[in-house]
């Protein structure tokens, strides 16, 4: 019998809330502009683990409530999410397999991808935003990213 390696589900609903009080705390608005996209790393990350239970489902639910919490057009976040969800889930075997430097390359393009589906989104929508504050949360959330999946595979080995 062999021992399933994936982060158990109740990791996956805690983490998941967190990173979305997380994104839904009010800051500062200099601050606002550096807040990294937790729930949407916690996405990648649950894709890359756990492919089943952070499925493009998990990614859409997680949109629709980041978008209910934000108070946005609704389905601007769950679109992103699944479009983003879709692209670690297809290359999730090679993504697993690079060292962290390159795994942090890979999220710094996911990251900008979501951003820009954002951008045209809001474009599409009639709330363009084109300040270059908009893409900061990119950086920072590359920035955490080593930080971030190592802490989330610490707890998925103890949960």
């Amino acid at each position: 019998m062999s021992k399933d390696r994936s982060p158990p589900r109740r990791l996956l609903y805690v983490l998941s809330l967190i990173a979305l009080l997380l994104s839904a705390v009010p800051l500062p608005r200099v601050v606002d502009y550096l807040r990294p996209d937790f729930l949407l790393l916690t996405v990648i990350w649950f894709a890359l683990a756990a492919p089943r239970a952070g499925g493009l489902s998990f990614a859409f639910v997680s949109g629709l409530a980041l978008d209910a919490f934000q108070g946005v057009v609704l389905g601007e976040h769950a679109l992103a999410f699944v479009i983003v969800a879709y692209l670690v889930h297809r290359f999730y075997l090679r993504i697993r397999m690079f060292p962290l430097g390159h795994q942090t390359l890979t999220v710094l393009s996911l990251l900008f991808f979501y951003q820009f589906i954002l951008f045209w989104v809001d474009g599409v929508t009639g709330h363009p935003v084109t300040d270059w504050a908009r893409w900061m949360p990119v950086l920072t959330g590359t920035l955490i990213w080593p930080l971030l999946a190592s802490l989330f595979a610490r707890l998925a080995q103890r949960g």
